[in-house]
């Protein structure tokens, strides 16, 4: 993907405004203290922390001499580059409540039931996102359409809703990040001047290692469930789903569409749209809903009336209005890293964790925990590739390190960490689509978990490194 974006280095501050090492730990600080007693202690969603983070950072940057269009232009800086995320979340919560009233989510639900059991559903759940996300380049896609129908099918199962969601955010983003056509997969090939294929190949095995363990643990928790589906609500699901919608194939042309597209190349956003266009028009030709109805939905999400508690629960969802908590978290979480950035608070850190480092296995590591700390602190997964991709590219070339060890580094922590962090972009999103708190199902994300250990424990032993990666000699001179 094409980003026009360039972090600010530390020679590019201006000498009587860059901020000591010291000083660049303030602001990041404050914002540890006031998401940390905003949630944890008062119990507030993240905005109000998040406000209270970006006010202190805006007068942070004007105590060291930036002006307000200084500040401004970062935070602009920012949404911009978050702008695609922002447009997706607003298409995918129309696409979620058309494809409800489309059939399309009921009948995989129905069908889902009627094929997996509970023993097998967690595995099944999470290679098959994973395929998806693999073929269209997309975990935010495969969570928002395929993932969704899992929750219902894995509800219905006796499956725990954050097991589901673990699982199937895990195979999302296990085949995200092998797929040359996602857009993180790209830009960290991009910013790091590696060639597509050879940072593909080159996160293969630390992948293949953390998946293939994800795998076989959603294996063992699937027969710790096997069993426990209450009586007859199979049954009472289904019944309540095919009373209330044609099940008939055409049903299924929303995601036979979208997903088409998407295998053809065509990039998230459109696809999207059209997806959620091919839902209207298909509640109003397959389930004969009226046609200004259908685009109510669109547009203020579904209101069911199956018959079934459960059911309604589960397919009541927001439409495009349904999406403004979470546009406003994510705008927000953008605006306070385009201060941090913008006052020069990443440069410095970045600066100073090079000059930290002492071996090539420290670089790599260190790589991995920037990717993550970025994470935190911009809410912004690009920004989590971008920053230490383009800042530390030299200092891997004084280490003789190739620059696909760069790349591996910074997506294997950076990109699957986000959705473990509740005012992530990522986060926020996964949360809102599935209806699961980030932190219930963070302890099932078993991906995002084991992705950025597997980087380090491959690091600190050598195991599945190129025998032409020489660690701890750097070249340049001390």
């Amino acid at each position: 993907m094409a980003l026009d974006f360039t972090p600010t280095s530390i020679d590019e501050l201006d000498p009587e405004r860059r901020p000591s090492f010291r000083l660049a730990l303030v602001p990041v600080l404050l914002i540890v203290v006031f998401l940390g007693i905003g949630s944890a202690v008062l119990g507030l969603d993240p905005h109000a922390p998040l406000l209270w983070s970006i006010v202190a950072t805006g007068a942070y940057g004007y105590s060291l001499g930036y002006s307000w269009d200084e500040l401004y232009e970062g935070i602009s800086n920012a949404l911009m580059m978050g702008l695609q995320a922002l447009l997706i979340i607003f298409t995918i919560y129309a696409l979620i409540a058309t494809w409800i009233d489309a059939g399309t989510i009921p009948a995989m639900m129905y069908y889902g039931l009627e094929l997996l059991s509970p023993s097998v559903f967690l595995p099944v759940a999470t290679i098959l996102a994973a395929v998806v996300a693999f073929a269209i380049g997309s975990s935010w896609t495969t969570v928002g359409t395929l993932g969704v129908a899992f929750v219902g099918i894995g509800s219905g199962l006796g499956v725990p809703a954050p097991m589901t969601v673990g699982a199937v955010i895990s195979g999302a983003y296990a085949g995200d990040k092998q797929s040359p056509l996602s857009d993180t997969t790209n830009l960290a090939a991009g910013v790091t001047n590696t060639p597509l294929y050879d940072h593909i190949y080159r996160m293969r095995t630390g992948t293949a290692i953390a998946f293939g363990i994800t795998v076989a643990l959603f294996a063992l928790l699937g027969l710790q469930t096997s069993g426990s589906v209450p009586g007859g609500q199979i049954a009472e699901i289904q019944s309540a789903v095919a009373s209330s919608y044609s099940l008939s194939l055409l049903a299924f042309l929303p995601l036979v569409l979208t997903f088409g597209l998407a295998l053809r190349g065509y990039p998230a956003l459109p696809t999207l749209v059209v997806g959620a266009i091919a839902g209207a028009l298909t509640s109003v030709v397959v389930q004969g809903h009226d046609f200004v109805a259908a685009w109510e939905v669109f547009i203020g999400g579904t209101e069911p009336a199956t018959g079934s508690e459960l059911v309604n629960e589960l397919l009541n969802v927001g439409g495009l209005t349904g999406s403004a908590w979470t546009i406003t978290v994510v705008v927000a979480a953008l605006s306070l890293g385009g201060l941090l950035e913008r006052t020069g608070v990443l440069a410095v850190l970045a600066h100073h964790l090079s000059k930290g480092v002492g071996s090539s296995r420290g670089l790599i590591a260190g790589t991995g925990l920037s990717a993550i700390a970025i994470n935190v602190l911009t809410a912004q997964q690009y920004m989590s590739i971008v920053l230490p991709g383009m800042t530390l590219r030299n200092l891997y070339d004084e280490f003789s390190l190739d620059s696909d060890e760069l790349s591996r580094a910074v997506e294997a922590a950076g990109t699957p960490t986000g959705a473990l962090i509740p005012w992530h972009a990522g986060g926020v999103y996964m949360a809102s689509v599935t209806g699961v708190g980030t932190l219930e199902y963070a302890p099932f994300y078993l991906f995002g978990l084991l992705s950025p250990v597997v980087l380090f424990l491959m690091t600190l032993t050598g195991v599945g490194v190129p025998s032409t990666t020489r660690f701890d000699q750097p070249q340049h001179a001390d």
